[in-house]
């Protein structure tokens, strides 16, 4: 039962409220003035306050400022028989949510108050929701007590307060969005937007399009006027992930919005001012795109001001077991399934394993494992088949020692050379794919061609894809 409170001075129009909103199974209480509204308000939280304007011993304005301190989430209306503009002014200024006049209909006031209730109820959803939003981008959700990880946190939380822009590198899955967020909804800027889009996804002229906006008859299909991203994000964060695809076009508009804080729409001649703080990401060496001039190298120093290096998950392996345990009661949430742990030795092999698809790769495998485990614990069996390759009794095997001994520098060049080739193969020469497989940088493996003298190879493996 909402409960509501009626304050007036007059006790006839106490007693006939009272008897109105009972009949509509309110839980009703009075008060017969300002001072006593708020002793009942400091016992009760009430969902509705109707108070006439006009009484001794604090008015029915004074209440509603006092209440919109104490109870924010109040509807509060006013009634009056002493109606005006300028009070009708007051009071809408200092937050109550409706005004009435006396003598008024009271299928009409019960109207009010049912509309407000709504209003109300809509309005506690919206802050429910907002609140859900920004606990998604609390650190909280960034899971991991590894050292390198509390590295990361702290750079989150020195930089969230500041208005500089960010770059975030680290391999596709570590969750370089999660840290975009974090650092959103720990600044100034948390009641503001996020906005986020992978720059990656969109043509240049979809982009282009998308970032800046456009007016009505930039191009075929452009009917109206279309904000961009960088405006609806004015006051909040932008998120632009996967820069490094970015065309270099693209690169020089998004150097002018870093330098100038403007943006042009497509097809227009006015300068839009704005106020977007930039957080960048990438899966790629920036440093490595401006040295072979993929990449301009003022963008870089401009989107490079503070530089967050997110980990990959085989760098911090004890934060797996935490991972796991944290995506196991999520699915199991989810899917309504009554599973409560998973096996030591499957978390072994989870441990194992290298991961390249980092944090957003175990995610996947919990999700699978949960969906097809029928016992109470997951088994080893519910792994994919490339994790179990990764097995202890695997690896130790092929670290065991024969017993005629090895030459130690030939081996391990063997095994890189082998894995450099295989690579290769899969990419059909392509270096910088080749790199992202081993996990290295192009220069590296630039260096690693000409020491194990494959370089040609490499090219006939590129020229052969060409043809």
């Amino acid at each position: 039962m909402p409960k509501i409170l009626i304050v007036d001075d007059e006790l006839s129009m106490r007693e006939l409220l009272e008897r109105v909103f009972r009949r509509e199974n309110y839980n009703v209480s009075v008060a017969e003035n300002g001072l006593k509204a708020l002793e009942a308000l400091r016992n009760t939280e009430f969902d509705v306050i109707i108070s006439d304007v006009k009484m001794p011993n604090l008015g029915g304005i004074d209440l509603l400022t006092q209440c919109r301190e104490t109870s924010p989430d109040t509807v509060v209306i006013i009634m009056t028989a002493y109606a005006t503009i300028d009070k009708a002014r007051e009071a809408f200024k200092l937050g109550a949510d409706d005004f009435v006049e006396k003598p008024f209909d009271i299928d009409e006031l019960k109207l009010v108050v049912s509309k407000a209730l709504e209003k109300s109820k809509l309005r506690q959803e919206n802050a429910l929701l907002k609140r859900e939003l920004r606990e998604k981008g609390k650190l909280d959700n960034i899971i991991g007590h590894s050292r390198c990880m509390q590295e990361v946190y702290k750079m989150i939380l020195d930089v969230a307060p500041t208005s500089s822009t960010v770059l975030i590198q680290g391999e596709s899955g570590t969750g370089k969005e999660l840290v975009a967020r974090a650092i959103h909804n720990n600044s100034r800027r948390t009641n503001a937007p996020f906005v986020s889009i992978n720059c990656g996804a969109l043509t240049e002229t979809l982009l282009e399009s998308e970032l800046f906006g456009h007016v009505k008859g930039a191009f075929t299909g452009a009917q109206t006027n279309k904000k961009g991203l960088f405006e609806a994000a004015h006051g909040g964060t932008i998120f632009l992930d996967e820069i490094s695809e970015t065309s270099p076009t693209m690169q020089v508009k998004l150097l002018r919005v870093l330098q100038a804080h403007a943006i042009r729409r497509v097809g227009g001649t006015e300068e839009i001012s704005i106020d977007t703080r930039v957080v960048a990401a990438t899966n790629r060496d920036l440093m490595q795109m401006v040295e072979e001039k993929s990449f301009r190298l003022d963008l870089y120093y401009r989107i490079n001001v503070i530089k967050i290096d997110i980990p990959p998950l085989r760098e911090r392996k004890e934060d797996i077991p935490i991972l796991a345990e944290h995506f196991l009661k999520r699915f199991c949430r989810s899917a309504e399934r009554q599973i409560e742990s998973i096996t030591e030795e499957a978390v072994t092999y989870l441990q194992n394993y290298h991961w390249p698809g980092n944090v957003r790769e175990l995610e996947s495998a919990i999700e699978r494992a949960v969906a097809l485990e029928p016992t109470k614990q997951i088994q080893p069996e519910r792994w994919r088949e490339e994790i179990l390759k990764y097995s202890p009794s695997r690896i130790q095997s092929f670290l065991t020692l024969p017993e005629e001994g090895i030459n130690l520098e030939i081996y391990i060049n063997e095994i890189e050379k082998s894995f450099i080739l295989e690579a290769l193969k899969r990419t059909s020469g392509n270096q910088t794919r080749a790199s992202d497989l081993l996990q290295i940088p192009v220069r590296s493996l630039r260096h690693l061609l000409d020491k194990h003298k494959i370089r040609q190879t490499a090219n006939s493996l590129r020229e052969n894809s060409d043809k």
